[in-house]
Formats: C-alpha cells, sequence, structure tokens
C-alpha cells in the first residue's frame, strides 16, 4: 500500500442520540451503490430500530469478528476483512466507539484510519456529546459524563461534516413512539438525557462546533486564493487600541456595536513599531486586555511601522467587518500637516466600516517622548571636544611645513581627524571639527592663501564635499552608537520582563515576591502598592488619610502617592508608589509592567482569600444538603420499621403467638440499634468537623480491641475471621473509638466481600506504630476513586440506601487521624480491598493521656 491514495472520510455528526446518523449513513450508502460504486457495511448499530436495519437490506455486510471477554461474547467490527475486501466506499458506524480488550486497537476511529491508509473511502457517525472538547460541557448540562470520546481533531481532518439535526420537539416525539429506545426506557430517557432544555443545548452545540468548522475552512480558502477582500458572513468587531486610558472607552463601544449582532466576535488589536513599545505603556494595555477577555472578547498585538496597514491588514485577516478607532489626539496644527491614523485608516478600509469615536483625549495633543538620553557617556563626549579643540589645529600645524601635499591629501587627513572625533565624542564634536578644518583648510592651503576666497570653483567643490561626508559620517556614527546603547537597554529590558514573566508562570505572583523583585530590579530604597480609601478627591494625593498600604517592599514606605520619587497609577484606586532615586523616564516601561502584574496578584489574592472564605460555607451546605437528602431516607427507614413492629404488638385484633412476638421485638431492637447508630455517627461527624471531639488515649492491647470489635459486629460477625499476634506491643488509642473505627471498616467489608470469603482481621508492627489490616474479597475499588469512599454522605455510585447514610468510612478515617493515626485503603493480592488502619505504639515516656472537653 506504499504511495497510495489515502480514501476520503465523510462523518455525519448527530445533535443528539436518535436524530437519524445512522438512517443517514446507510442511505449515502444506497445512493453511492446505485451511482455504481463498491459499498460494504463495515459496522452499522441498529440498537433494535426496524428502519434501519431495513436500510440494510442490499447493501453488503462484512460479518463482525467475536471477542470473548470475562465469559461474554462481544462482537466487533473486522477491520481486517474490511480492508483485505477492499471496497470504494466503507460504512463504519459510531466512530467514537471502544473496541472490545484484546482487539488490535482500542477505539473504533483508529480502525477507520487503517481503512482510510488502505485507500478506501468511508462514511462514519459521531454524536456531539462524544467530541473530546465538549465532554465536561455535556456533563453539566445533562449531569451524564460521556464514556465515550473521540478527540476533535479526527473529525476536523474529516473531508466531509454534516449535520444531522432536529428539533428537540421532534426528537422528543420520535422517542415516545418507540422509534429511539424500547418502551420500558422511553419514560426514564424523555424525564432525565432527553430534556427538552438538554436537546436545546445540545443542539446549539452541534451548530457552534460545525459552525467553527466551516469558519476554519473559509478562512483556509481565502488564504490559499489570496482573497484579502472582507466576506461579510459574520460580524466582527475589531478596536484598535494605542495603550492610552481612552482605550477603555474604545473598547466598550465596540463590545455595544458587537453585542448588537447574536454570534458577532469582539477582537482588540496593539500596533507595536518595531522599535519596542511606543504608547503610555503597559499599565493601560494589560488593564485593556482584561476588560476585553471580561467582555467575552480577545487580545492581539501585531508589530508594524505602517500603523493605518497594519491595523487594515490585520482586520482583513480576521474578516472583520467594522473597525473602530479612536478620535485622533493630535492637535489641529499636527492634523493640518499630517492626516493621522483615523483618517489614513478610513481611506484605506474599503469594504470594512470603520468607526472614530470621541474621548475625553481628543484633540488634546500627543505627548511627546522625553528628549533620548545621550548616546555617549559624558567622559567620551568631554574627550570628543578635547580632540576637536586641540587636535585640528595640531594637524594644521603639522601640515604647514609639508609643502609636496596636495589639497586632496591635506582633506583626507582632515576628514580622518573629524572621523576619529566622531567615534570619540559623537556628533557635535565631529561637526565642529568639520566646520574648523573647513576654515583652516581654506586658509592655510587653498589657494589664495591666508584668505577664505576660493579662487578655483574645485577646490570650493572638494572644500564642501569635505563637510558634508564629516557631518554625514559624524551621524552616522552617532547614531549607530545611540541604537547600540538602545539595543542595550531593550536587551536589559527584555530580560527582566522575561524573569518577571517565568516568575508569574512558576507561581510566585504573590505581592510580596513582586515588589521585592521590583525594588532589587531598580535598587530602591523601598516599593509600596497604595490603595485609596473612599471616593478620590481633589487633592487626596497627599493626604495620607486616603491612601491604605497594601503591601511594601524595603522601607520606609510611602503613605500618600506625593510622598514617592516615582509613582505609577494602575488605575483609579491602586498606586505603585517608589522611593529611593528619581527613575528615567525609559525606566517606566518596565515599572508599568511590573505595575500591571502587581494589580494582577493583589486580584488573585483576594480571590483566593475570597475562595477560601466561601469554601467553609460551601462545604457546609453541601454536607447540610447530603445530609437532608441522605437522612431523608435512612432515619425514616428504621422510624417506620420500628413504628411498625410496636403498633403491632400493641394491637389488640390480633393475637400474636409467642414466636410472632419475639421477631417483631427483634425487628423494633434491630430498628432502634440501626437509628442510634446512625445518630450516633451524625453527632461523632459534627464534633469531628467542628473540633469538639472528646478522646481520651491509654494503652491498648491490639488483639483485645480486635476481638471486641468483631464482636460488636452482631449477625456479621460471623463472617469476620480475626489473626492478630498477641506479642504485640500495646497501642495508644481510645478504645471506645477505635472499635467504632474498627466495626465501620469491618462491617463494611463484610457486606461486600462474596459469601465464600470471610472477611480477615490482621495486625503487625512497622517501625513505631502498629497496622491493623481488614482484608476482603470483594470487587475492590479502583485506584482513582478510592479517597471518595471517605466523603461523607456517598456511596461510590451504591443505590442501596439501607445500609446507611455512607459516614462510616469518612467517620472511621476521621476517628482514627483525631487519635494520631490513620486509615488508608489497598489493593488485596488476588482482587479485593485491603484497609489499613495504622495507630502508634504506646510510649511511657509521650504524653499519650490528653483529653479534650466535649
Amino acid at each position: 500500500m506504499i504511495g497510495m491514495a489515502r480514501g476520503r472520510l465523510r462523518v455525519y455528526l448527530g445533535a443528539a442520540p436518535g436524530v437519524g446518523k445512522t438512517f443517514a449513513m446507510l442511505d449515502e450508502g444506497h445512493r453511492a451503490a446505485a451511482r455504481g460504486r463498491d459499498v460494504v457495511v463495515g459496522l452499522a448499530e441498529t440498537h433494535g430500530r426496524a428502519r434501519v436495519a431495513e436500510l440494510l437490506e442490499g447493501l453488503e455486510v462484512v460479518p463482525r469478528r467475536t471477542v470473548l471477554h470475562r465469559g461474554t461474547v462481544l462482537t466487533e467490527m473486522d477491520t481486517e476483512a474490511v480492508v483485505a475486501r477492499r471496497p470504494e466506499l466503507a460504512l463504519i458506524d459510531e466512530l467514537a466507539h471502544t473496541n472490545a480488550p484484546g482487539s488490535r486497537n482500542a477505539k473504533r476511529w483508529q480502525d477507520v484510519e487503517e481503512v482510510l491508509d488502505a485507500g478506501i473511502d468511508v462514511v462514519s457517525t459521531v454524536t456531539v456529546h462524544h467530541l473530546e472538547s465538549v465532554g465536561d460541557v455535556v456533563r453539566r448540562i445533562t449531569g451524564v459524563p460521556p464514556r465515550e470520546t473521540v478527540p476533535d481533531e479526527v473529525v476536523r481532518r474529516a473531508d466531509q461534516v454534516e449535520l444531522v439535526d432536529m428539533t428537540p420537539q421532534a426528537l422528543r416525539r420520535r422517542l415516545a413512539h418507540g422509534n429511539v429506545y424500547p418502551p420500558e426506557k422511553i419514560d426514564a430517557a424523555l424525564a432525565d438525557y432527553f430534556r427538552e432544555g438538554n436537546l436545546s443545548a445540545l443542539r446549539e452545540l452541534a451548530l457552534l462546533w460545525v459552525a467553527g468548522r466551516v469558519d476554519e475552512q473559509l478562512g483556509r480558502y481565502r488564504a490559499e486564493h489570496g482573497i484579502a477582500a472582507t466576506w461579510e458572513t459574520r460580524e466582527r468587531v475589531v478596536v484598535a487600541l494605542t495603550g492610552g486610558p481612552e482605550g477603555d472607552t474604545l473598547i466598550r463601544r465596540a463590545a455595544r456595536i458587537a453585542g448588537r449582532t447574536e454570534g458577532a466576535g469582539l477582537l482588540a488589536v496593539h500596533v507595536t513599531r518595531a522599535g519596542g513599545l511606543t504608547g503610555d505603556g503597559p499599565a493601560h494595555l494589560a488593564r485593556q486586555r482584561t476588560l476585553v477577555e471580561n467582555l467575552g472578547g480577545s487580545y492581539h498585538q501585531v508589530v508594524g511601522e505602517d500603523v493605518p496597514r497594519a491595523l487594515l491588514d490585520f482586520a482583513r485577516g480576521v474578516n472583520a467587518t467594522q473597525l473602530v478607532l479612536g478620535a485622533s489626539r493630535r492637535s489641529r496644527p499636527a492634523r493640518m500637516l499630517s492626516p493621522g491614523v483615523g483618517a489614513e485608516t478610513a481611506a484605506l478600509s474599503g469594504s470594512i466600516d470603520v468607526h472614530m469615536v470621541p474621548h475625553e483625549e481628543a484633540g488634546a495633543g500627543r505627548r511627546r517622548p522625553p528628549h533620548p538620553p545621550a548616546a555617549l557617556t559624558r567622559t567620551r563626549r568631554a574627550a570628543g571636544w578635547c580632540l576637536a579643540v586641540l587636535g585640528v589645529p595640531a594637524l594644521a600645524a603639522a601640515m604647514v611645513p609639508l609643502d609636496g601635499l596636495s589639497l586632496s591629501s591635506r582633506i583626507l587627513l582632515f576628514l580622518l581627524m573629524v572621523v576619529g572625533v566622531a567615534l570619540v565624542g559623537g556628533r557635535w564634536p565631529a561637526i565642529t571639527a568639520s566646520v574648523a578644518g573647513f576654515a583652516l583648510l581654506n586658509w592655510y592651503f587653498t589657494p589664495p592663501l591666508r584668505t577664505l576666497v576660493v579662487a578655483r570653483p574645485e577646490n570650493l567643490l572638494a572644500l564642501v564635499s569635505f563637510v558634508l561626508v564629516a557631518v554625514t559620517v559624524s551621524t552616522v556614527v552617532d547614531l549607530a552608537a545611540r541604537r547600540s546603547r538602545e539595543a542595550a537597554r531593550a536587551g536589559a529590558e527584555a530580560e527582566v520582563l522575561s524573569t518577571l514573566a517565568g516568575h508569574v508562570l512558576r507561581g510566585q505572583a504573590a505581592l510580596a515576591s513582586l515588589l521585592a523583585r521590583l525594588r532589587e530590579t531598580f535598587a530602591l530604597a523601598s516599593v509600596t502598592l497604595l490603595e485609596r480609601v473612599g471616593d478620590p478627591g481633589p487633592d487626596d494625593r497627599a493626604d495620607p488619610g486616603a491612601w491604605r498600604i497594601l503591601a511594601v517592599s524595603g522601607g520606609p514606605p510611602c503613605t500618600h502617592p506625593d510622598a514617592a520619587d516615582t509613582d505609577v497609577v494602575i488605575d483609579g484606586s491602586l498606586v505603585l508608589a517608589v522611593r529611593g532615586r528619581l527613575l528615567a523616564a525609559s525606566d517606566r516601561r518596565v515599572l508599568e509592567a511590573f505595575a500591571a502584574e502587581t494589580a494582577v496578584a493583589l486580584r488573585q489574592e483576594r480571590l483566593q482569600r475570597e475562595a477560601e472564605r466561601a469554601r467553609p460555607l460551601a462545604e457546609a451546605d453541601r454536607m447540610r444538603t447530603a445530609l437532608l437528602a441522605a437522612v431523608s431516607h435512612d432515619l425514616r427507614t428504621p422510624l417506620a420499621s420500628a413504628k411498625a413492629a410496636v403498633d403491632s404488638l400493641r394491637s389488640t385484633e390480633v393475637d400474636w403467638s409467642a414466636q410472632d412476638r419475639a421477631e417483631l421485638l427483634a425487628t423494633a431492637a434491630e430498628s432502634l440499634t440501626a437509628l442510634d447508630r446512625l445518630v450516633a455517627n451524625l453527632l461523632d461527624m459534627s464534633r469531628l468537623q467542628a473540633g469538639v471531639l472528646g478522646l481520651v488515649l491509654r494503652p491498648v492491647a491490639p488483639e483485645e480491641i480486635v476481638q471486641s470489635s468483631v464482636a460488636a459486629l452482631g449477625p456479621l460477625r460471623d463472617r469476620v475471621t480475626a489473626d492478630v499476634p498477641p506479642d504485640l506491643p500495646e497501642i495508644a488509642a481510645d478504645p471506645a473509638l477505635l472499635e467504632r473505627v474498627l466495626v465501620n471498616v469491618t462491617a463494611n467489608a463484610a457486606r461486600y466481600s462474596p459469601p465464600e470469603h470471610k472477611v480477615l482481621v490482621t495486625a503487625s508492627r512497622h517501625g513505631g506504630r502498629v497496622e491493623i489490616r481488614v482484608i476482603d474479597r470483594g470487587p475492590g475499588i479502583p485506584r482513582e476513586l478510592r479517597e471518595e469512599v471517605f466523603l461523607p454522605f456517598q456511596r461510590l455510585g451504591d443505590r442501596d440506601t439501607h445500609t446507611g447514610v455512607g459516614l462510616g468510612l469518612a467517620l472511621a478515617r476521621g476517628l482514627a487521624e483525631a487519635m494520631g493515626g490513620s486509615l488508608v485503603p489497598d489493593e488485596t493480592p488476588g482482587g479485593g480491598l485491603t484497609m489499613i488502619v495504622s495507630v502508634p505504639v504506646f510510649s511511657p515516656e509521650g504524653d499519650t493521656s490528653t483529653e479534650e472537653d466535649r
């Protein structure tokens, strides 16, 4: 099969079970066969539906292979037979199906991949709730997690995906008429999974998934065919951000525009020039990015020297229909000289609608960047001036005696001197040297000598060229030095920002850590995060009472923004104030990046504190709800049994025999005992959670406590065997509580262990602890679910509500830990579950006799 073309895959995607995916697949098979194609049915699941079974007639069906698993005969698609048959088209149902253990592939979609690799076209089916990406959403909607999933990429790679849809009302009618499930399952399905709201939500999921795939296909088509024009298939609103404070207004305006159309997309873009960050800095952009994401949009950053063209290239790339820009901040004279970004963008926008939104910053004038720092150090500039003032005259004096040198040679020597001055001192010393060189060359070496007159035109041209070349070279050298300095600074900034990003990614975004890192980076005396108290006032920047210190690194802290050497306003209520030295304007970019991350860290800390405060309330609410749901049956059952037995005994209408009376009394006693145990468990669990459980630790012999716990099992004790060595050391425990732990664990093991196998209780010493093992041969518990058995008010899927409210193991672990021990589950070799109760060995020197007040 080397070099063979891969087959094509067509998938029928159903919004819900029963919408007709298999019917559509088989119908497509009949149509292909009618066109003369060789079609076989690799596998089709009829699920007892007569109309689907009828469609199999007239199509060749490849026999299934049988698999024996745990005494059960299962059937699966015979992939090898389908490939050996080599049809043109294979119909293979249920793409997400999980194959029986022992199959060559774990999933049916892997079988389909083999068939496709053999050059055979495939038509398959899948339901939207089987797509891996929507599994958690489906579970939240329907309450039923999908048992089988298929990777989304498998379906996305299909050559065709066709949606099989049906209104919820129509699907429920099909279900009620018996066209989906057998009669005995109809009522349960209508009341559970097939509720109208569930079906509507699943339908929307399927439509959105297919729409997303169509969007991808459209984007690929436009890219492959070089289509740059906007196709208004869906409203997409792009808002351009400069990094200024007006961005908040623009984002909200764009969100309102997008909100007018159902399903419209919102995208924000910031154009960064290739030279680095521009605008008002990252603090505004960080806040605006959060605002965009909170409004359901996405944030993007692109690099481009021509801002209008970069904006429009991005907008056309995402197939945007509308572009929102802020009114120009340029002054009127500046707009007369240049139309500005907004006007140029509108002129070049073509079919994209451009909205110019007014804001408070409009017309206020663009903030000029501070004067760039000198490219060279002060020492080098001083050396350059000295060389220009002393070196040029010295060179002229040295050349006066040399009569044999031509003017061109003298000009080259002066040009070499100017270049040297430029390399040492930069542009202005070099320009000064070039002007001085021009004057000296004219005075001493250009006829007529000792005058500023130049007799010959070629000499004048040479002197002027000398000045121009000297000025140009000095400018280039100065620019190169400046760019080198900027590159070094950018590298340092990038390193700091990279460290900051790694700091955050490693989960170290705590306020104190961030502020300490900022103080170290700029060698500051203190860094303080201030929060405004109350509403802002006109002069509250200098009022310590208007600000609250949230975090500080170093000292002394700033009590208000005006006390700082440099401050960054993060938002209306937060200010980052630094003290120690004045920071250069170029340092503010990094400072603002730290400030933005500080605000994020503060928000995370506050959310975490709120979550921690809410967690006990949520847990208490969950416990309360679970308790009410559980005891509604478990309290009522023993009460009803005891009441029925007592009422029967009190009845004068029936003459009970002695045996009947004994049975009724036993029933009442057993029910009341169960009720007493239930109430005791509930009370102990509440005491455990409140931390007021009283216990007295004293030396206890393991053999005695095991024997007493087995005796307390009642009728279940005949199903338990105890094998505890008598020479084990005494343990430190509360005898009554440890007995309850063992009773709960052993009773649970006896209930789930097969009748032919008894529960074994044994014990052994391991270092300073004694482990009591309760071993059963029951079904066991999967490793990933073992901790769930210790959650109160659950039975790990057990529907038998006659066995208590699910507090036994939870209470047993709580009691064991309260005594300084532990209760952990382990696997029984050969099958089953082993519960290990570990208790510390009693030490006379240790303080093991503590007692807590109830």
